[in-house]
């Protein structure tokens, strides 16, 4: 019989620190390795930085310096400063903060005193010191462990708290930090406090309109009618529809980015189609209303309630303990404030209703389409001849595994069979593609229904009607480094930007990384993926390593392939920048041939070259069996 004896022995009391380096995932989410937006290591920026905000909503310090350079961070606020006698426990001893005491910070974000503590366990050196008065008090930690508590000393520095970390490489091994998502980051906080001056690595971001900034530095094209933007106690607005297809939300709640929304998005999407069909006094349907709508809303909240630590999906269901309704709060905001805008905007309102007809046209020419594509999608689902699901979908009715989920979309039999059988069956799913997709730029949305591949691809993603029921959080594109692998990438990429642009835009879209050599010996393998890796494998494997080039993901074993899609899985996260219009690169890369496309292909021209004399020696080159 086993020994399962449960005595004294078996329980164990963790420390804070020990608890947080344990179990990280309980304050900050997914580890990662930086190529996702929501990965730990910009939630330890974030949770600094929001210490900072919040001295500045509380009318103290109008500027914050943050550097990141080699994976190392700098934050410093001007605001009041910690008060020098509980530096130390700010930062080391959870549930410590200025936060519990509701008057003094009744609508911030970090309510739990988590935070910083987080950030101190998880870093393999953190610094903090805080300056009033002309008195400094400066600690230092490895791990959460203090290593030197300084004494407070004069100085002549202005008030205001300074931390410094470096995110321990043990915990998020080979991460590195990435500038696009940095950006968006410093934007936000910028958009959401006006008033407020961050620079980041030497540049200055500030915003003078709030949410109407973003709307305008983040849409693609040129909105149909000007931004409406609406403002009251505790909540902000801005929207007006665009060109593209679907709905694309940004909300905030205490100046938290709720990139998976929550109550009060739910509570927008559906004030806001009530007011214009009351405005109108037309019973249009809610999807015509939002079709194409590009907003932005934002509120303030007394004790939050979110559904992870990471603080990314809204749950409070009341704008304040025993208070209204988020529902009914919104909606009286919008009944107001809308109603009134629209009556004193006509032009604005005529354009608005013409949008909505427009919408309501198009969906009822598609109906009969829809209703066949839904019918083939199922039948080949059933058949299951082009995806290759996992298991979360069937086990996982509370949705804690999804953010885990990921699909890749293969091209060809030989590389998804390579996949398939690599997967971690629980939570990655295959899609197999047939030859190359549609160039759908420039095309309707009807084609997404008439294309087998493209009706397919959506039905397993179940994005058709809500992009809140997307099924896979991460969407991998896994092509051939080649020409025509290259090509079936752009042309999936089109798709999805023309039809479904909210993936790309919300971080859901990658492209696999897979190493191009693999380079060995009888003791050790190594698996490049560029030249530079290669070189420096050849050099630490002394004489004669054997090298492999890969020219396939078929041509990769599916025990090989284990390492690739496993724990060490590289992604390249598609990224649109600030400036960049969806519009713009299709009809530059995907549109008809033009003179300029010529002349860029020509002048980046590259042959690819054998591997240099030098390195070869005797290596052999092989195909992977």
């Amino acid at each position: 019989m086993a020994d399962n004896q449960y005595t004294e022995d078996n329980i164990r009391s963790l420390d804070w620190k020990e608890h947080i380096r344990l179990r990280p995932g309980m304050y900050i989410g997914k580890l990662g390795d930086g190529s996702a937006a929501d990965d730990g290591i910009y939630i330890l920026v974030k949770e600094v930085v929001d210490n900072c905000i919040d001295e500045f909503v509380m009318g103290n310090g109008k500027r914050v310096d943050i550097t990141i350079k080699d994976g190392r961070v700098v934050v410093r606020d001007y605001g009041r400063g910690i008060p020098l006698g509980k530096v130390v426990d700010c930062v080391s001893q959870i549930n410590t903060g200025g936060k519990y005491d509701s008057k003094a910070f009744k609508k911030s974000v970090g309510l739990n005193g988590v935070g910083t503590k987080a950030v101190n366990a998880l870093s393999e050196y953190f610094m903090v010191y805080s300056v009033r008065d002309g008195q400094k008090k400066k600690a230092e930690f490895a791990r959460g462990e203090l290593l030197k508590d300084y004494p407070q000393e004069p100085c002549n520095e202005e008030n205001g708290t300074y931390v410094e970390f470096v995110p321990d490489d043990t915990v998020f091994k080979k991460y590195a930090y990435k500038k696009a998502y940095l950006e968006k980051m410093v934007w936000n906080y910028c958009y959401l406090n006006r008033g407020l001056v961050i620079k980041f690595n030497g540049e200055r971001f500030q915003s003078k309109d709030g949410l109407k900034d973003l709307l305008e530095d983040n849409m693609d094209g040129d909105p149909l009618y000007p931004i409406i933007h609406l403002e009251g106690d505790d909540i902000e607005v801005a929207f007006t529809h665009g060109k593209t297809y679907g709905e694309d939300y940004y909300s905030f709640v205490n100046g938290q980015h709720t990139t998976q929304g929550g109550t009060h998005q739910g509570a927008f999407r559906e004030s806001v189609a009530k007011v214009i069909r009351e405005f109108y006094g037309k019973n249009y349907e809610a999807s015509d209303i939002r079709q194409s709508i590009v907003a932005a809303i934002s509120v303030k909240v007394i004790e939050p309630v979110f559904e992870s630590q990471t603080k990314t999906k809204l749950g409070s269901l009341e704008i304040e303990p025993g208070g209204k309704s988020m529902r009914a709060f919104v909606n009286d905001f919008l009944k107001e404030k809308l109603d009134n805008f629209l009556h004193r905007n006509p032009q604005v309102a005529e354009v608005l209703e013409r949008k909505i007809k427009q919408s309501e046209k198009e969906r009822k020419e598609l109906s009969g389409i829809r209703k066949l594509a839904r019918e083939r999608a199922k039948k080949a689902s059933l058949h299951n001849k082009k995806l290759r699901d996992c298991r979360v979908h069937l086990t996982d009715e509370k949705n804690e595994l999804r953010d885990r989920t990921t699909l890749f979309i293969t091209e060809g039999d030989s590389a998804s069979g390579s996949i398939t059988k690599s997967r971690n069956v629980n939570t990655q799913a295959v899609f197999s593609l047939r030859g190359k997709p549609l160039n759908s730029y420039g095309l309707t949305k009807k084609v997404v229904y008439e294309n087998e591949e493209f009706n397919l691809i959506q039905a397993a993603l179940d994005i058709e009607d809500d992009m809140d029921n997307l099924r896979y959080n991460n969407i991998v594109i896994a092509t051939d480094a080649d020409v025509d692998g290259m090509h079936i990438r752009m042309l999936l990429l089109t798709f999805f930007l023309q039809f479904f642009p909210d993936l790309v835009k919300r971080g859901h879209v990658y492209v696999l990384q897979t190493p191009l050599f693999r380079v060995r010996n009888k003791k050790e393998t190594i698996y490049c993926y560029s030249e530079q890796e290669r070189r420096d494998a050849i050099a630490k494997l002394g004489r004669n390593p054997e090298i492999t080039r890969f020219k396939g993901l078929g041509e990769i074993s599916p025990d090989e392939f284990k390492h690739f899609i496993g724990e060490d899985i590289r992604l390249e996260p598609v990224l649109l920048t600030k400036d960049a219009s969806i519009e713009t690169i299709l009809s530059y890369y995907m549109g008809k041939n033009t003179q300029e496309r010529q002349e860029f292909i020509i002048d980046n021209l590259r042959v690819e070259e054998d591997i240099p004399d030098e390195a070869k020696g005797n290596e052999t080159l092989e195909k992977a069996s």
